[in-house]
């Protein structure tokens, strides 16, 4: 081996993400992209609201809210008319909005956090194959310098529709290219419609859609990301690369402002004009997903794992979360701390994520966001990743079958905490350190003095389980007798953690790095939760 333990193919979102999240842990990576610059186009311009709570743990949230506008919602026409609004009004209970912003924005403040972590990309460098066994992984890269052999512990393919990573471990790709093919263009556009909201307008035959435009709202006066069915001349032909995977941004001539006009002048809901062309594309879309996410020390995320419809920017979200899910089971491994099978657990939590996303964003492209679904609250929670679920992987257990979030779901956020010192309230998320485990151990009303010894016995067994990976704090209820506990102490000094998880009485909720719920459980019940801990820790 030499002094990496991870190498990251691909420096797009996913690859940066999965970088950012290992070297925050002190993980030893490379990662290479045969790209000589960073790409400058918009391929996806939205980050949904989970991402951003990924962004608040990575530590670059501010820098991603200062290059972007806030998506409001969609508004449908149909021949001219419009048939349908979507206000995307988040429930109180999520800390963050939809948010758009261009691609290359998001990856420049994810470079930039991983330089702060003493980290740089080389570019000009190509992963070309590998070989592994159990003890690692010897990976043959190709570069300014030439060709170069390095040992690693583990790898990770974040190199795009086309992955090196995922052909060479032999991973099937499932699926097929859509027929349609579309133009995008990175434009000003003239017209009165309701800053912040997304355009889609339709013409429709026979209640068949034929003729498209979809605008996206960008940074900047009236600058938009349109996307529309590419007209006859610009069309790419039939053929598709090598592997025969026909997906991404094609075409011998790049469309022009006349070619935007002349959709625009069909479609939009208003006259309008066009202007100030940044950028423009040909694009491919297939949908396809790999029979698996991994193989031995392998593993594959975001375009390399998953293609599809970029409806809803699911795409680039999805990816991340991938990373997310992916960087901290790594990086116990890498400290030699995982339990058996915790690097199984990335396959099977995120690869029925997307399945889930490739079949919805197939259907959305057809026929539009939300079409499947009157609850307009279910849809937004959807369209921001909220309800994304891990509730069957080996990794999540509770013995609390009470209401509130169940192992494998989202950890609520709660807000109008308290505690000493501090003037003013907190979030529950502002207390979670992001990198490591987080036991929340509840005192209601009726915990007193004699629960003090149960509490910090639960709390010393949790953080050896998680062999000194967790940080313990307890919650207390305004009325509960606990302020003698030998353990941070927070108040929930308006409840509202209470209306989150619905303890049931004295409960413990461990909380994993990416912000899932992991456990649930009684107080009194250490061997459970015990045993929950000993899936993720050696």
């Amino acid at each position: 081996m030499t002094d990496v333990d991870v190498m990251i193919a691909g420096a797009g979102p996913i690859g940066l993400t999965a970088a950012i999240e290992l070297r925050r842990r002190g993980v030893r990576v490379r990662i290479v992209d045969p790209l000589e610059e960073p790409p400058q186009y918009a391929k996806a311009v939205g980050v949904q609201p989970r991402t951003l709570e990924v962004f608040e743990g990575m530590g670059v949230l501010r820098e991603i809210l200062d290059a972007g506008v806030e998506m409001r919602g969609q508004i449908i026409f149909v021949n001219e008319a419009e048939v349908g609004r979507i206000d995307l009004e988040v429930p109180a209970d999520i800390p963050f909005r939809f948010h758009c912003i261009p691609q290359y924005e998001t990856e420049r403040v994810l470079r930039e956090r991983l330089t702060e972590l003493d980290t740089q990309i080389e570019r000009g460098t190509r992963l070309v194959g590998f070989e592994q066994d159990d003890d690692g992984v010897t990976v043959t890269l190709e570069g300014p310098a030439g060709t170069e052999t390095v040992g690693v512990g583990y790898v990770v393919g974040a190199d795009g529709a086309h992955s090196t990573v995922r052909k060479t471990l032999g991973l099937t790709f499932e699926g097929a290219a859509f027929e349609e093919q579309y133009m995008l263009g990175d434009v000003v556009v003239d017209w009165s419609q309701p800053r912040g909201y997304s355009i889609r307008s339709m013409h429709q035959s026979d209640g068949a859609t034929d003729d498209l435009l979809v605008c996206i709202p960008l940074p900047g006066n009236g600058r938009y990301r349109m996307s529309m069915l590419v007209p006859e001349q610009l069309a790419v032909a039939p053929s598709s690369p090598g592997d025969g995977i026909a997906h991404g941004f094609e075409g011998a001539r790049a469309p022009q402002l006349a070619d935007i006009q002349a959709v625009v002048d069909r479609l939009a809901p208003e006259p309008a004009t066009v202007s100030d062309l940044r950028w423009s594309s040909v694009f491919r879309i297939s949908h396809r997903i790999v029979d698996a996410y991994s193989r031995g020390r392998v593993f594959v995320a975001g375009d390399a794992a998953h293609i599809h419809p970029p409806t809803g920017a699911q795409g680039m979200n999805t990816g991340i979360q991938d990373a997310h899910n992916l960087a901290w089971k790594i990086a116990l491994a890498v400290e030699g701390v995982a339990a058996d099978g915790l690097l199984a657990s990335y396959d099977a939590e995120r690869r029925p994520v997307g399945e889930d996303v490739v079949g919805r964003t197939v259907k959305s492209a057809r026929e539009g966001i939300g079409a499947d679904s009157s609850d307009p609250d279910f849809i937004t929670r959807r369209e921001a990743q909220l309800l994304i679920s891990y509730a069957d992987s080996p990794i999540v257990t509770g013995t609390d079958a009470g209401p509130g979030p169940r192992p494998g779901e989202r950890a609520p956020d709660a807000v109008e905490l308290s505690r000493e010192v501090l003037n003013f309230p907190i979030r529950l998320f502002s207390l979670l350190d992001r990198k490591g485990h987080t036991a929340l151990i509840y005192a209601g009303d009726a915990a007193g003095a004699g629960d003090v010894a149960a509490i910090e016995t639960l709390a010393a067994e949790a953080v050896s389980a998680a062999r000194g990976r967790l940080h313990a704090y307890v919650i207390a209820s305004p009325e509960a007798q606990v302020g003698s506990v030998g353990l941070p102490l927070i108040r929930d000094a308006a409840g509202t953690f209470a209306q989150q998880y619905q303890p049931g009485g004295s409960t413990v909720f461990v909380l994993r790095p990416d912000g899932y719920l992991g456990y649930r459980g009684p107080v009194a019940d250490v061997e459970s939760m015990r045993k929950h801990l000993a899936s993720t820790f050696a």
